[in-house]
């Protein structure tokens, strides 16, 4: 970074259970909510940004300029350009990255950064057999010929397709890779079911002591997340069937892992001087990203945890930053599963993975009171392209109120990759 990034705010709408309060809501719907209300907080109505970067990982082909459409919709200066980009789960994590580079490089001095998902609002598609006799049928010029292409058409060839969240190469969602990888670091239910305990009691802590109050604005007459459980128990967790594999050696469960959930959320990011000339102190500054992949289908050899890709990003950018994995105040590590977690700081602990997977010696392990301390997936929900952008301005946030510090960023994502980020105060 050339020039120092400043983290701004960030807003974002309550994150909502699927097929709950947002139902009827789209991704443009709440990413323009949560856009408009960081315009409105930071006097941005009118004003020309640099840029504006979101996305969504499941998205209508309506949604095609979901990003421009949104800004046109908060209130920004028609001006403002603005683009879509989707990796997955780290959408606006790398949204983010994307747009703190173009203002270190100095190509730009302000911008917005996002991402929204619904799985409520899916996009349902049809087989290839019903595509093809519609588009006969638009072509067809003649009675005969219209009557005779929808002739062909059987009932069966109406059924909607719906989008997977599958990987394509494995047929295996992320569940059941993640259940392989808590197979292979002998992670318990017991050990998930207390992340997940921890996280829930952590949000509705942070609900509670009014933290969220300057990040969520209330949408569709919900106020808060409705995921988070602060009345959850061990024994309640554990109670719950096992979701991904149903036999005995099954680890994950509803309960410990994120649930489907539709919302959406925006930061702002600037450079020193853009912000000192409009009176605003960062709440924190981003100083590093990284990002990597692992081969979790083993095409070039032996296959890695698909959920691993931060195991192997967070070293290089310690490295990179001249720092230690205990260097950090607070670690805000996504809980895509409570598994997720566990299995990445397992492996950072592991002399074994280290040498053989990193060459270098074990990063050694965190102080588990700083890992996520106001909440995080499993609680407070996961729409996909979202999280990202909630992580920062949460982690920025925290970071502000300690009056300094600095943090690590961690999030999985699905195709095997990873996105993670260090921001400082």
């Amino acid at each position: 970074m050339t020039r120092r990034v400043a983290i701004l705010g960030g807003t974002r709408i309550p994150f909502a259970r699927a097929w709950s309060a947002y139902a009827a809501a789209s991704n443009q719907d709440m990413l323009t909510a949560a856009m408009t209300a960081l315009v409105d907080r930071f006097g941005l109505k009118n004003q020309k940004l640099g840029e504006v970067a979101a996305g969504a990982v499941i998205k209508h082909s309506r949604d095609w300029n979901l990003a421009r459409e949104s800004a046109l919709g908060s209130g920004l200066d028609p001006a403002t350009p603005a683009y879509d980009l989707q990796r997955a789960c780290g959408t606006s994590l790398s949204a983010t990255a994307q747009l703190a580079h173009r203002i270190a490089a100095g190509e730009i001095e302000c911008g917005i950064a996002g991402g929204a998902d619904s799985t409520s609002d899916i996009p349902l598609g049809y087989g290839t057999k019903l595509q093809r006799a519609v588009l006969r049928l638009s072509r067809s010029r003649s009675l005969g010929e219209k009557l005779g292409t929808i002739g062909s058409i059987r009932l069966r060839d109406l059924r909607p397709v719906h989008p997977g969240i599958a990987e394509p190469r494995t047929g295996m969602s992320m569940g059941q890779h993640c259940e392989e990888m808590a197979k292979e670091w002998k992670i318990g239910r017991r050990e998930q079911d207390e992340l997940a305990l921890a996280s829930h009691r952590n949000a509705a802590a942070a609900w509670s002591a009014g933290f969220f109050a300057d990040l969520v604005v209330p949408f569709a007459d919900l106020k808060h997340d409705n995921n988070v459980r602060g009345d959850t128990s061990l024994e309640k967790l554990g109670s719950l069937e096992n979701a991904f594999d149903p036999g005995p050696a099954g680890t994950l469960s509803a309960g410990n892992s994120s649930p489907l959930t539709d919302g959406a959320a925006c930061v702002l990011l600037a450079s020193e001087e853009w912000a000192r000339s409009r009176g605003l102190e960062p709440l924190a500054f981003i100083t590093h990203t990284e990002t990597a992949a692992v081969d979790f289908v083993g095409m070039a050899g032996p296959k890695e945890g698909m959920l691993m890709a931060p195991a192997y990003a967070v070293p290089r950018m310690l490295d990179r930053a001249g720092l230690k994995l205990q260097d950090f105040d607070l670690y805000e590590i996504h809980e895509a599963f409570a598994a997720q977690v566990l299995c990445t700081l397992k492996a950072w602990e592991s002399e074994e993975f280290c040498r053989k997977k990193l060459h270098r010696t074990a990063l050694g392990a965190i102080d588990r009171s700083k890992l996520n301390p106001k909440g995080s997936s499993v609680a407070l929900g996961h729409p996909f392209a979202a999280t990202g952008a909630r992580i920062v301005a949460t982690l920025a946030s925290q970071l502000a109120a300690r009056g300094s510090g600095r943090g690590l960023i961690s999030i999985c994502a699905a195709g095997g990759m990873g996105v993670t980020a260090i921001l400082e105060r």
